[in-house]
């Protein structure tokens, strides 16, 4: 017999109900009474009563074993459970086919030569880290329909020409973004290279004015720095929730830690910045549902300071000795990823995470500025 527990139950006060009532106090024989009938006919309901009523009682029984049998195995199955991957190559590629999209209605409407979005880079310097980033950008630009311009300058270039250089991409109609690859040599000012890029191609999102708006509750600026924007997207794109919860941001650089921390508040998230002067940085970091970590230090976070079932949003890209690889390192964040994944709900990998999100972001941004631009001009 296989019955809802519901139907047990109503079954078995049926058979209780129809149970011979027994009067208190006699000795002896037993006086049996049930619904009139005579001594015979109720000793026969009375046993075929009892053994029915047995019979319902162990199969409820068999089902409530049973379901805490299957409640501690899920227990058991979510113990090992490992955090599910934020694949950030997927989540690029799909923004990629959106841009490229975008690209191709620009230039259906505004023609082949004006509808093209532009993009110019300038390259300060042979930095080889510098140098590899700028070509890994030309090549995502290529792949969507994006024009791609290079300024490559020497590093010795002094601070006033390489205004002039910027302002000449400000005045060209076929330049919708800029982009100036960071770090710059220490001899020239960083802050007065990125002010001079027009706001309206600061795709960058670093133009003193666009990060003023970010920090600004109730201001929108025009463009976000590409790798908090990538972090934000792949949390929306996951359907991750953030208003009310605890995040905590590892880091407070220019460039990822505060603008993400921005965006983070704007996102009705409550937010806890760490730094080299945190006291008690693992039990902070435990209170976080989200954590964004960027420190640039090799597998920092352990499984430890993480709280069961956060988010994990690693930013760092550090080398680590792994005489095992052909080149005799291989690439790791600042979370220990393997043990970490353990007790999070869900992690990006390294690399495969933040990486890809931060150009499909710059490229999405680019497409941005033209449309803003060549929608302004008609």
């Amino acid at each position: 017999m296989c019955l809802g527990s519901g139907r047990r139950w109503r079954l078995w006060r049926r058979c209780a109900e129809g149970l011979p009532r027994i009067s208190s106090g006699c000795t002896g024989e037993r006086k049996q009474t049930i619904g009139g009938a005579s001594s015979g006919a109720a000793t026969t309901q009375t046993r075929l009563a009892v053994a029915f009523g047995r019979r319902v009682l162990w199969d409820l029984g068999l089902g409530l074993v049973w379901r805490a049998r299957e409640a501690n195995r899920v227990v058991k199955v979510a113990e090992k459970m490992t955090g599910v991957v934020i694949d950030g190559k997927e989540t690029a590629a799909g923004i990629r086919k959106e841009v490229k999209r975008q690209v191709q209605a620009l230039e259906e409407k505004y023609g082949a030569e004006a509808g093209t979005p532009g993009l110019a880079t300038v390259l300060v310097g042979s930095r080889t880290d510098s140098a590899t980033y700028v070509r890994m950008k030309h090549k995502a630009c290529a792949e969507v329909g994006i024009k791609s311009i290079q300024r490559q300058l020497p590093e010795d270039i002094t601070q006033e020409a390489l205004l002039e250089v910027v302002r000449a991409l400000n005045q060209d109609p076929l330049v919708h973004g800029i982009l100036v690859q960071l770090p710059l040599p220490s001899h020239i000012n960083e802050e007065a290279i990125l002010a001079e890029v027009a706001l309206e191609k600061d795709v960058d999102g670093f133009h003193p004015l666009n990060i003023g708006k970010l920090a600004m509750k109730g201001r929108q600026p025009l463009f976000v720095p590409c790798t908090p924007l990538g972090i934000m997207e792949l949390l929306r794109r996951h359907n991750i929730s953030l208003a009310g919860k605890h995040a905590v941001v590892l880091g407070r650089s220019n460039i990822v830690g505060m603008p993400v921390a921005m965006l983070l508040v704007k996102a009705n998230a409550t937010v806890t910045v760490c730094h080299s002067q945190t006291t008690d940085l693992p039990g902070i970091v435990k209170q976080a549902d989200v954590l964004v970590a960027a420190v640039g230090r090799a597998e920092m976070v352990k499984a430890d300071w993480i709280k069961p079932g956060a988010v994990v949003i690693d930013v760092g890209i550090n080398s680590k000795d792994d005489p095992s690889s052909k080149k005799g390192y291989r690439l790791v964040g600042d979370v220990a990823y393997d043990e970490c994944a353990s007790v999070a709900s869900m992690i990006t990998p390294v690399p495969g995470g933040t990486g890809p999100m931060t150009i499909a972001m710059l490229l999405q941004n680019c497409a941005t500025a033209a449309s803003r631009t060549l929608g302004a001009s008609t």
